[in-house]
């Protein structure tokens, strides 16, 4: 998941528009930025590139044979990939669809970041045994003064992100077969968004979604889908929460605690991991710092907001992943 901390305005700032974007658009360098640990990004980066190989190579194992995919299969096969390193080949396809839509969304906020002015780090990527990596995020090191500096760095990983996710889950499902009921074969069920379901219909027109075996290019999309619905939940720090705080600061707070409470239930109804992020996000995503800023966005940003809301309805599902008939 990516997620930006911003850290709070330092002292009340007079609601001027004049003041607020010069001062959010202070270099960097003014407010002293800390020496950037390179080897640590390019660390983080690298070993993610790896995890996701992994899961992605035993994707295209379980996809060349027709059988559905299974995580825990693809555990054991760890030991394999640490004797024959080469096989991680084969999982490019599933690692660097992923990546490169990720890598888009962080640097989509990381370049709005610095076109402003504001001190932000690069992407700190984090692996993971599970589908490769938990997502990636960047730091903002300086406060922001204006409702359309926060705008403008919340809304733009996401529609960055979502340039690279189309095309790729197009060419990924163009790649992938028709195979009757293999959505429902396996230990695991993946959910099929809004998008997905669209462009399975415009390619495979004969075929039900269920029937639709995934390439691995259109599994790494599936899960940019998701980090991408995700980030635009409108609560706390999430993009989605910046993007609501820069229209509605007053009602930030409330929104933010209805929906963590609503995601509780939706984890008995629908996916366990609901419940999970509802309860972390009770207990510290909530709160947002205060942007001194009453200046209200103009027509161009509010049409980009309806924008995001398109991309959050077609990337989100409310069952992203279920446990299977095996």
């Amino acid at each position: 998941m990516s997620t930006q901390d911003f850290p709070p305005a330092p002292f009340p700032f007079p609601a001027s528009s004049g003041d607020a974007d010069r001062f959010a658009t202070a270099p960097a360098e003014e407010v002293g930025s800390p020496r950037e640990r390179y080897w640590l990004y390019a660390l983080l980066f690298a070993v993610t590139l790896v995890s996701t190989s992994l899961v992605g190579a035993a994707m295209q194992f379980d996809f060349d044979r027709n059988v559905p995919f299974d995580l825990e299969r693809s555990l054991e096969l760890y030991p394999w990939f640490w004797h024959h390193p080469a096989g991680l080949v084969r999982g490019l396809p599933f690692s660097l669809t992923l990546l490169t839509i990720l890598l888009a969304h962080e640097f989509g906020h990381y370049l709005a970041a610095v076109y402003h002015g504001v001190d932000a780090s690069l992407p700190y990527f984090m692996p993971s045994p599970f589908l490769g990596t938990f997502g990636a995020f960047i730091r903002v090191r300086s406060a922001i003064y204006s409702k359309r500096v926060l705008f403008d760095i919340g809304i733009a990983g996401p529609l960055a992100g979502f340039v690279f996710l189309l095309p790729a889950l197009a060419v990924g499902i163009s790649l992938s077969k028709a195979i009757p009921g293999i959505a429902h074969q396996g230990s695991m069920e993946f959910g099929v968004p809004g998008l997905e379901w669209l462009l399975g219909r415009a390619i495979f027109p004969a075929w039900h979604s269920a029937d639709l075996y995934l390439h691995p290019m259109a599994r790494g999309a599936w899960v940019g889908m998701f980090a991408t619905a995700m980030n635009l939940l409108p609560i706390g720090q999430l993009d989605g929460g910046h993007i609501l705080y820069s229209f509605f600061p007053r009602l930030h707070r409330g929104v933010s605690t209805g929906l963590s409470l609503l995601l509780l239930p939706m984890g008995y109804y629908f996916w366990p991991g609901w419940a999970f992020w509802g309860a972390i996000l009770l207990m510290v995503g909530r709160r947002h710092p205060m942007v001194y800023d009453t200046t209200p966005l103009k027509a161009g940003r509010r049409r980009l907001a309806w924008v995001a809301l398109g991309v959050f309805l077609l990337c989100f599902c409310f069952a992203p992943i279920a446990t299977g008939g095996l």
